[in-house]
Protein backbone atom coordinates (compact mmCIF):
# COMPACT_ATOMS: atom_id res chain seq x y z
CA UNK A 1 0.00 0.00 0.00
CA UNK A 2 1.35 3.38 -0.92
CA UNK A 3 0.75 6.78 0.62
CA UNK A 4 1.25 8.69 -2.59
CA UNK A 5 -1.35 9.71 -5.09
CA UNK A 6 -1.51 7.54 -8.15
CA UNK A 7 -1.02 9.60 -11.29
CA UNK A 8 -4.32 9.36 -13.12
CA UNK A 9 -5.38 11.18 -16.26
CA UNK A 10 -7.66 14.12 -15.65
CA UNK A 11 -11.27 14.21 -16.82
CA UNK A 12 -11.51 17.44 -18.74
CA UNK A 13 -15.04 16.75 -20.02
CA UNK A 14 -16.90 18.27 -17.08
CA UNK A 15 -14.72 21.40 -17.25
CA UNK A 16 -15.43 21.76 -20.98
CA UNK A 17 -19.17 21.28 -20.42
CA UNK A 18 -19.26 23.81 -17.53
CA UNK A 19 -17.41 26.39 -19.62
CA UNK A 20 -19.59 25.81 -22.71
CA UNK A 21 -22.78 26.12 -20.67
CA UNK A 22 -21.51 29.21 -18.87
CA UNK A 23 -21.06 30.82 -22.30
CA UNK A 24 -24.50 29.50 -23.34
CA UNK A 25 -23.05 27.80 -26.43
CA UNK A 26 -24.30 24.68 -28.19
CA UNK A 27 -22.02 21.84 -29.20
CA UNK A 28 -22.63 22.84 -32.82
CA UNK A 29 -21.33 26.38 -32.23
CA UNK A 30 -18.23 25.09 -30.40
CA UNK A 31 -17.64 22.59 -33.22
CA UNK A 32 -17.84 25.36 -35.81
CA UNK A 33 -15.48 27.62 -33.85
CA UNK A 34 -12.96 24.86 -33.10
CA UNK A 35 -13.05 22.86 -36.31
CA UNK A 36 -13.77 19.71 -34.27
CA UNK A 37 -16.80 17.51 -34.87
CA UNK A 38 -19.94 17.54 -32.72
CA UNK A 39 -19.69 13.77 -32.02
CA UNK A 40 -16.06 14.17 -30.89
CA UNK A 41 -16.97 17.11 -28.64
CA UNK A 42 -19.82 15.10 -27.15
CA UNK A 43 -17.40 12.24 -26.42
CA UNK A 44 -14.96 14.68 -24.79
CA UNK A 45 -17.70 16.17 -22.58
CA UNK A 46 -18.77 12.67 -21.53
CA UNK A 47 -15.16 11.58 -20.88
CA UNK A 48 -15.32 8.90 -23.58
CA UNK A 49 -12.53 10.59 -25.54
CA UNK A 50 -9.43 12.49 -24.45
CA UNK A 51 -8.49 15.39 -26.69
CA UNK A 52 -4.92 15.71 -27.92
CA UNK A 53 -3.02 18.83 -26.86
CA UNK A 54 -3.79 20.41 -30.24
CA UNK A 55 -7.51 19.59 -30.00
CA UNK A 56 -7.63 20.87 -26.42
CA UNK A 57 -6.09 24.17 -27.52
CA UNK A 58 -8.63 24.50 -30.38
CA UNK A 59 -11.41 23.73 -27.94
CA UNK A 60 -10.08 26.25 -25.40
CA UNK A 61 -9.90 28.96 -28.09
CA UNK A 62 -13.50 28.23 -29.08
CA UNK A 63 -14.50 28.56 -25.40
CA UNK A 64 -12.51 31.81 -24.96
CA UNK A 65 -10.16 30.32 -22.40
CA UNK A 66 -6.83 28.47 -22.37
CA UNK A 67 -5.95 24.79 -22.31
CA UNK A 68 -4.21 25.40 -18.99
CA UNK A 69 -7.41 26.82 -17.46
CA UNK A 70 -9.45 23.87 -18.72
CA UNK A 71 -6.95 21.43 -17.26
CA UNK A 72 -6.90 23.33 -13.97
CA UNK A 73 -10.69 23.03 -13.75
CA UNK A 74 -10.63 19.34 -14.73
CA UNK A 75 -11.58 16.57 -12.35
CA UNK A 76 -9.11 13.82 -11.52
CA UNK A 77 -10.20 10.56 -13.14
CA UNK A 78 -9.90 8.69 -9.88
CA UNK A 79 -7.65 9.36 -6.99
CA UNK A 80 -6.88 8.30 -3.49
CA UNK A 81 -4.47 10.40 -1.50
CA UNK A 82 -3.31 9.96 2.07
CA UNK A 83 -1.92 13.01 3.83
CA UNK A 84 0.09 11.83 6.83
CA UNK A 85 0.25 13.84 10.02
CA UNK A 86 3.53 15.64 10.39
CA UNK A 87 5.07 15.48 13.84
CA UNK A 88 5.49 18.87 15.48
CA UNK A 89 8.79 19.56 17.15
CA UNK A 90 9.66 21.74 20.11
CA UNK A 91 10.03 25.31 19.10
CA UNK A 92 7.07 25.21 16.74
CA UNK A 93 4.99 28.36 16.74
CA UNK A 94 1.89 28.61 18.93
CA UNK A 95 -0.24 28.59 15.78
CA UNK A 96 0.06 25.99 13.02
CA UNK A 97 -1.86 25.35 9.82
CA UNK A 98 -1.66 22.39 7.50
CA UNK A 99 -3.54 21.43 4.40
CA UNK A 100 -5.40 18.15 4.64
CA UNK A 101 -5.82 17.83 0.87
CA UNK A 102 -3.12 18.08 -1.79
CA UNK A 103 -3.64 19.32 -5.29
CA UNK A 104 -6.48 20.94 -7.20
CA UNK A 105 -9.78 19.45 -6.03
CA UNK A 106 -13.40 20.42 -5.49
CA UNK A 107 -12.89 20.65 -1.74
CA UNK A 108 -10.21 22.32 0.34
CA UNK A 109 -9.60 21.17 3.90
CA UNK A 110 -7.22 22.64 6.46
CA UNK A 111 -6.39 22.02 10.09
CA UNK A 112 -5.67 24.98 12.36
CA UNK A 113 -3.95 24.30 15.68
CA UNK A 114 -3.45 26.85 18.43
CA UNK A 115 -4.28 30.52 18.33
CA UNK A 116 -5.54 32.25 15.23
CA UNK A 117 -5.52 35.87 14.05
CA UNK A 118 -8.91 36.95 15.42
CA UNK A 119 -8.81 40.23 13.49
CA UNK A 120 -8.62 38.56 10.09
CA UNK A 121 -11.96 38.50 8.32
CA UNK A 122 -12.84 35.81 5.79
CA UNK A 123 -15.41 35.74 3.02
CA UNK A 124 -15.42 32.75 0.72
CA UNK A 125 -17.29 32.43 -2.53
CA UNK A 126 -18.65 28.97 -1.71
CA UNK A 127 -19.89 27.11 1.36
CA UNK A 128 -17.64 26.21 4.27
CA UNK A 129 -17.85 23.96 7.32
CA UNK A 130 -15.86 24.52 10.52
CA UNK A 131 -15.46 21.60 12.93
CA UNK A 132 -13.88 21.98 16.37
CA UNK A 133 -11.82 18.82 16.92
CA UNK A 134 -10.37 20.00 20.28
CA UNK A 135 -10.70 23.11 22.41
CA UNK A 136 -13.11 25.96 21.78
CA UNK A 137 -13.58 28.91 19.43
CA UNK A 138 -15.62 32.07 19.13
CA UNK A 139 -16.89 32.88 15.66
CA UNK A 140 -18.46 36.12 14.55
CA UNK A 141 -20.65 35.78 11.46
CA UNK A 142 -23.46 37.93 10.10
CA UNK A 143 -23.30 40.18 13.17
CA UNK A 144 -23.76 37.34 15.65
CA UNK A 145 -21.28 35.60 17.92
CA UNK A 146 -21.17 31.82 18.21
CA UNK A 147 -19.26 29.77 20.77
CA UNK A 148 -18.28 26.31 19.69
CA UNK A 149 -16.69 23.56 21.75
CA UNK A 150 -15.19 20.17 21.00
CA UNK A 151 -17.31 18.30 18.46
CA UNK A 152 -19.37 21.33 17.38
CA UNK A 153 -19.68 22.43 13.75
CA UNK A 154 -20.67 25.66 12.06
CA UNK A 155 -21.85 25.76 8.46
CA UNK A 156 -21.45 29.01 6.50
CA UNK A 157 -22.99 29.59 3.11
CA UNK A 158 -20.91 31.28 0.45
CA UNK A 159 -20.47 35.02 0.83
CA UNK A 160 -20.85 35.15 4.63
CA UNK A 161 -18.21 37.40 6.22
CA UNK A 162 -16.76 35.85 9.36
CA UNK A 163 -13.84 35.83 11.75
CA UNK A 164 -12.86 33.45 14.50
CA UNK A 165 -10.46 32.93 17.38
CA UNK A 166 -9.44 30.10 19.65
CA UNK A 167 -10.48 30.56 23.28
CA UNK A 168 -8.60 27.55 24.66
CA UNK A 169 -4.88 26.71 24.17
CA UNK A 170 -4.12 23.98 21.60
CA UNK A 171 -7.51 24.31 19.95
CA UNK A 172 -7.82 22.28 16.72
CA UNK A 173 -10.24 23.43 14.03
CA UNK A 174 -10.88 21.63 10.75
CA UNK A 175 -12.16 23.83 7.93
CA UNK A 176 -13.62 22.23 4.81
CA UNK A 177 -14.69 24.50 1.96
CA UNK A 178 -15.90 24.13 -1.60
CA UNK A 179 -13.01 25.29 -3.80
CA UNK A 180 -13.14 28.79 -5.25
CA UNK A 181 -12.98 27.54 -8.86
CA UNK A 182 -16.22 25.59 -8.40
CA UNK A 183 -19.41 27.44 -9.31
CA UNK A 184 -21.44 25.91 -6.50
CA UNK A 185 -23.27 29.08 -5.52
CA UNK A 186 -25.41 31.07 -7.87
CA UNK A 187 -24.74 34.78 -8.03
CA UNK A 188 -27.01 36.20 -5.29
CA UNK A 189 -27.05 39.65 -6.93
CA UNK A 190 -29.37 38.42 -9.72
Amino acid sequence: MGDHKEHQPVRVGAAVRRRRRALELTLAVVAERSGLSVPFLSQVENDRARPSRSSLEKLADALRTTAVELLAAADPAASVDVVRAEPFTEGDFDSRTRSLVRGHHQLHASEFIGDHDAGREFQHRNDELMYVADGAVEIEAEGRAYRLGRGDTLYLTGGVRHRWRATVPDTRVIVVAVAEHIEAVQDRSR
